[in-house]
């Protein structure tokens, strides 16, 4: 998996500032009155020192971390990162300076004294009279400077500023690869959301062609002139479901078109015994709804609330109530319920409404004895 380009961003910034800070402490110093000149041997001395560590950060974010980031490889992952730290160890207290407390003078290390430069030279067999330094210092004839120790002050600090500098990439790392993660979880389950509706519109559509197919063949005897207009009105209908249907949301002033389209093609196949009522916006506002998706509680009331033996109702009303659509339907019940198999079911239209609003969309049914009636109300886009 390649690095992001922010992260890389990050590295690219931190080790310019890092490189930079000999140069402007230097500037700093020098730009003062105390006699202080440019000194590059300094500079370079602490770059040499920073392009060690340079150089351990690369290995480390190219090639060990990616092992445990990535590949989930912690054995490998931890066998590599102790291998480079010995290394780095064994380097670090094999260098000339690793004592406690960097290099000695040459002359301090060899245990000579440098004599004062205004005293005067001694005679052949003279004796120097003591310093006072010497008046109060034990002496000591057989004196040998002790080897420095194999681990210095300076060493355990560069042991730990390694282990922070390679806990800070492993952190950034992992930073960015739960971002990414998160990311991509977010868009598989966009996908699976769009899957989800899709199927479920598609299981609208056969329910759909299927009553009012039914009601045209009712037609062709009755009144095939009639007939034939329905076909018009139904290919109408048709284009709306093929081309509308499929996007996520289509103006609100053609699902009101379909609604009423639809509403008269049903109303064609029914005496006046039937009250059918349909109460739509004049003038829709130029608002967004997800397509067909009233409907099917329009299909359920014609499905299950018309009754041949007594007369039977059907009350659709859709209002917009600002940023809120108000959908209801009411219908009577029929004498005896149909069983046919095939509808779409109001659980569907609920795991669409959670998949589209969540929680914000209220939907009411009340099933009462001689009627039913549904209250739905969803935000406009």
């Amino acid at each position: 998996m390649k690095q992001s380009r922010q992260e890389n961003i990050i590295y690219l910034a931190a080790w310019g500032l890092l490189f930079a800070a000999p140069l402007l402490a230097m500037y700093i110093r020098t730009s003062g009155n105390d006699g202080h000149t440019f000194d590059w041997t300094e500079v370079m001395l602490v770059w040499r020192k920073f392009a060690v560590y340079l150089l351990l950060f690369l290995i480390h974010n190219f090639l060990l971390a990616p092992l445990l980031v990535h590949r989930r490889k912690r054995a490998a992952y931890c066998a590599a990162v102790a291998a480079m730290l010995v290394l780095f160890g064994i380097y670090q207290c094999s260098r000339p300076d690793h004592g406690p407390h960097g290099p000695k003078p040459a002359m301090e290390r060899l245990g000579h004294h440098q004599p004062p430069m205004d005293e005067p030279p001694m005679a052949f067999g003279e004796e120097r009279p003591p310093l006072p330094s010497d008046m109060h210092a034990p002496r000591n004839d057989h004196r040998v400077d002790a080897p420095p120790p194999f681990v210095g002050e300076r060493d355990i600090v560069a042991f730990v500023t390694l282990l922070l500098l390679l806990g800070a990439n492993l952190g950034i790392k992992n930073y960015f690869r739960s971002r990414h993660d998160r990311k991509r979880l977010a868009e598989l389950e966009h996908e699976n959301l769009q899957q989800q509706l899709e199927y479920l519109r598609y299981q609208v559509n056969p329910h759909f062609f299927m009553n009012t197919l039914n009601n045209i063949h009712a037609l062709v005897d009755i009144d095939p002139e009639l007939a034939k207009d329905t076909i018009v009105e139904l290919s109408k209908m048709m284009r709306f479901v093929l081309y509308e249907g499929n996007k996520p949301s289509v103006p609100l002033s053609r699902e009101c078109d379909f609604i009423s389209h639809y509403v008269a093609l049903m109303q064609l196949r029914y005496t006046d015994q039937v009250t059918i009522t349909l109460h739509l916006p004049q003038e829709p506002p130029n608002r967004q709804i997800p397509p067909l998706l009233l409907i099917t509680f329009i299909e359920n009331a014609f499905k299950h609330g018309i009754s041949y033996q007594h007369p039977s109702f059907i009350q659709v009303e859709v209002s917009v109530q600002g940023d809120m659509l108000r959908f209801s339907c009411c219908n009577s019940k029929a004498d005896q319920p149909n069983t046919e198999k095939g509808g779409v079911g109001l659980a569907n239209v609920r795991k669409r409404l959670d998949l589209l609003y969540g929680n914000g969309y209220t939907l009411d049914i009340r099933n009462d004895a001689d009627t039913y009636s549904i209250e739905l109300n969803i935000p406009l886009s």
